[in-house]
């Protein structure tokens, strides 16, 4: 990191609006900590152009690889991500220097009429281009009694959210984090309780991501960490690794702090695969001591993989397309 205070840090980041407004949160904060200028640079990913679905593209991993290739390139000095879009390995040359407070980590509705998921009527058209929330979509209508047509989607918040409001689709489901960061979270007509669909493993929760060699930057950023959040997706994400699954696999994962009275002492992983059709889940959960290192909360992530494996989840690692 240059020292010079007025020579600008340059934010990496997708043009899309929620992008753009969860990178500029960061940047403030990078301003406040370090007293220089932060500059947004917009980067284009083949993930924003191509109309594809995601499982045909390469998983959400396609929104990662040309910010990463930026930073290489030394076109950008770090770069902010959904944590939920970066694969699970992570190259040598790149660290993630902060994990900053997690938002909520839910998936929302937004549903034709102000619906509730209990409410939509049987047949109800339910937009998602997520084969995770596919499986647990239809699995949750199974459970009331009902059956749902999911419609894959792609496009951004105001293109999904179209879609209900033309007459289309009677709700699709988005993430809560996505809504609330870009001021839209009252739109949301059900917040769905991880009792019935957990959430993709890092979600809600950001990455800021800069080269393994600025040490000086990976110090400044590293303020911005929340070591409660590094610990619970650090699990969640050595699930997702453990079992094997690429980014388009029907895979959920939440861990979550349990406090006893204001003294947080627990972590509790819950994980979950299953069918596209969501009539086949594998739904397990573990409980330990809240993980003090990367090593003890990745062991967390693979133990609660081996008993899901065990069960049978690998049978079910092979529907990868939707």
């Amino acid at each position: 990191m240059n020292p010079r205070l007025d020579q600008p840090l340059r934010l990496g980041t997708r043009r899309s609006k929620l992008a753009m407004s969860q990178s500029g949160h960061v940047a403030e904060a990078v301003r406040a900590i370090t007293g220089r200028p932060v500059e947004l640079v917009e980067i284009t990913t083949y993930g924003d152009v191509s109309r594809e679905s995601l499982s045909q593209i390469g998983g959400t991993g396609v929104f990662v690889t040309a910010l990463r290739e930026a930073l290489v390139r030394g076109e950008v000095d770090f770069a902010v991500h959904s944590l939920k879009d970066l694969p699970t390995t992570q190259p040598a040359e790149l660290v993630i220097a902060a994990m900053p407070q997690r938002e909520d980590p839910r998936d929302a509705l937004v549903a034709r009429d102000g619906l509730t998921f209990e409410q939509l009527p049987d047949g109800a058209r339910i937009g998602t281009g997520s084969p995770r929330r596919l499986s647990q979509i239809h699995a949750y209508a199974r459970s009331l009694g009902k059956v749902v047509e999911t419609v894959p989607i792609r496009g951004n918040v105001d293109t999904r959210i179209g879609f209900v409001h033309s007459g289309e689709l009677d709700a699709v489901v988005l993430a809560a984090a996505g809504l609330n960061r870009i001021g839209r979270g009252d739109e949301a007509t059900d917040l769905l309780s991880v009792d019935n669909v957990l959430p993709a493993p890092g979600q809600g929760a950001l990455a800021v991501e800069c080269l393994a060699s600025d040490t000086d930057l990976i110090a400044a950023l590293g303020e911005l960490d929340d070591p409660y959040t590094r610990a619970a997706v650090t699990a969640e994400r050595a699930l997702l690794a453990a079992l094997e699954a690429g980014c388009s696999a029907p895979v959920g994962a939440l861990a979550d702090l349990l406090a006893d009275g204001q003294t947080v002492n627990e972590m509790r992983l819950r994980g979950v695969v299953g069918t596209l059709d969501g009539s086949t889940l594998v739904q397990l959960s573990t409980t330990g001591p809240v993980p003090q290192s990367y090593d003890e909360a990745m062991a967390l992530g693979r133990e609660l993989a081996d008993e899901m494996l065990a069960k049978g989840a690998a049978g079910l690692m092979g529907e990868r397309s939707l």
